[in-house]
């Protein structure tokens, strides 16, 4: 069995083995250091039996799928320091995230107290170190481990897997989670961990479910990196925008208005008409018209242009949607068919392209309460925006312009920094969702990529994004 490793090199072994005795067998120090592995591009566990020629990196800490292995792990051992201390928790999902992990329990709300316990109990598991194993059960057998834990949300589940799936779990100690993995070979590896806050979270994202609590997290290989974390937690304390702008006398909230309304202060209001006059003044010198379309409009305008399909849920709807014979209406969550209407007035050449709407809109998006933050998620809130018309002539310039436009507003303003770039692209999988066809698509997209690539902006793309 041949195996190629990241660098090149090739390691021959003369039956199957364990990726972590792969590792062992290449230093024992990266055996020490690995969180998990990639087996012919796939993320693995290190308990994974290689019997054929293959290619294999063992991943780290430093790597990014070895520390969502890392973390996901110290999410296991949060879940087993609640079960000890609160024996009548249901444990629900525990995944990493970008800064750590977080854990869902059906238990009520921690205190600072509380996850201070938590997190020292954590601690006595690390130190037990107990060897992590993975085992596998069939659907019905799972089923049944989990309702003789009295695990429900994980009954749940597994219901939801299809009848022939095999399902894995992973235990340490007292303690056994679902889980498909992967996982350190063992807790004592965790070096540096944290509890950072708990707050509410509905089971799987949705308010007609009941409301868990959620517990966040994070962990490190060294204190120096934690306390470095933490550290850069409170620095972004002392400048959250929620907290400086009620200070500052910028906004408020008040409950009789209801959450994600703010009110703007005199203050914030004059710091909001001098970005809205700069910024319409700033398009309609690049050649942008202004409109101005209404705060609300009837449901046929949202079914033409499939926004009630595929987003009613956002949105506040007005009238009853079961009386074939009243008029219902929904506050508007974006302009986009309104200013199309705006170019439908009257006919148009050729000649009157490219045509540039830009509008000052004031928006409704009916989000969930436990989203509302500040400035940032709110349910009603207002931003500058443009739609443009043009031939597949014009496309390039055009698209240059809107990019030139949201970059010297963003550089004036000191943010160029502060912000990432996404490609939304079209889900080639569900088409029906938009207009044109396959080949239209991809050359607008290929079109955008290549502009994007000749200005130097970094950007991700995602497929499915596009409306």
């Amino acid at each position: 069995m041949k195996i190629t490793l990241k660098d090149g090199s090739v390691k021959e072994y003369s039956g199957s083995m364990q990726i972590i005795d792969i590792a062992k067998d290449i230093s024992e120090g990266l055996a020490r250091m690995a969180c998990a592995a990639e087996l012919d591009g796939k993320v693995v566990d290190l308990r994974t039996e290689v019997s054929n020629d293959a290619e294999l990196s063992i991943l780290t800490f430093n790597d990014e799928a070895g520390k969502a292995a890392y973390r996901h792990t110290t999410s296991h051992v949060l879940a087993q320091a609640v079960k000890r201390l609160y024996p009548d928790a249901k444990v629900a999902i525990g995944p990493s995230i970008d800064t750590g992990f977080y854990y869902d329990f059906d238990v009520p709300p921690f205190d600072r107290a509380a996850l201070d316990a938590l997190e020292q109990e954590m601690k006595k598991i690390i130190k037990e170190g107990a060897e992590i194993t993975r085992f596998t059960l069939p659907r019905a057998e799972a089923i049944k481990l989990m309702e003789e834990k009295e695990e429900p949300y994980k009954v749940e589940l597994i219901r939801d897997l299809p009848e022939d799936a095999v399902i894995s779990f992973y235990s340490q100690g007292d303690f056994v989670d679902l889980c498909a993995g992967p996982h350190l070979m063992s807790a004592k590896n965790i070096k540096a961990i944290k509890l950072i806050n708990s707050s509410g979270a509905y089971w799987r994202g949705s308010e007609k479910n009941k409301m868990l609590t959620r517990v966040y997290g994070t962990a490190f290989t060294k204190n120096a990196d934690l306390d470095e974390f933490l550290a850069h937690l409170e620095d972004i304390k002392k400048r959250d925008h929620n907290k400086l702008g009620r200070e500052m006398e910028l906004f408020a909230t008040v409950d009789v208005i209801g959450q994600g309304l703010p009110l703007l202060m005199p203050k914030g209001a004059k710091m909001i008409q001098t970005l809205q006059r700069w910024v319409e003044d700033e398009e309609e010198r690049r050649g942008y018209v202004r409109t101005k379309t209404p705060l609300l409009a009837k449901k046929d305008l949202y079914e033409i242009s499939d926004h009630w399909n595929h987003y009613k849920e956002g949105m506040f709807v007005l009238g009853d949607e079961e009386d074939e014979n009243a008029e219902v209406f929904a506050l508007r969550p974006m302009t986009c068919p309104f200013q199309y209407y705006v170019y439908k007035q009257s006919q148009k050449s050729y000649r009157d392209l490219p045509c540039r709407y830009g509008e000052t809109s004031t928006l409704f998006r009916n989000e969930d309460s436990g989203e509302m933050h500040g400035l940032t998620r709110v349910r009603q809130f207002t931003i500058s925006e443009g739609h443009l018309i043009v031939t597949p002539e014009q496309l390039e310039d055009e698209f240059k312009g809107c990019v030139d436009l949201a970059k010297y507003c963003l550089t004036t303003l000191g943010l160029v920094e502060d912000v990432t770039y996404r490609l939304s692209k079209w889900d080639p999988n569900n088409q029906g969702k938009y207009l044109g066809n396959e080949e239209t698509w991809n050359k607008v997209q290929d079109m955008m990529r290549d502009i994007l690539n000749h200005i130097g902006i970094d950007f991700t793309e995602e497929d499915g994004e596009a409306a």
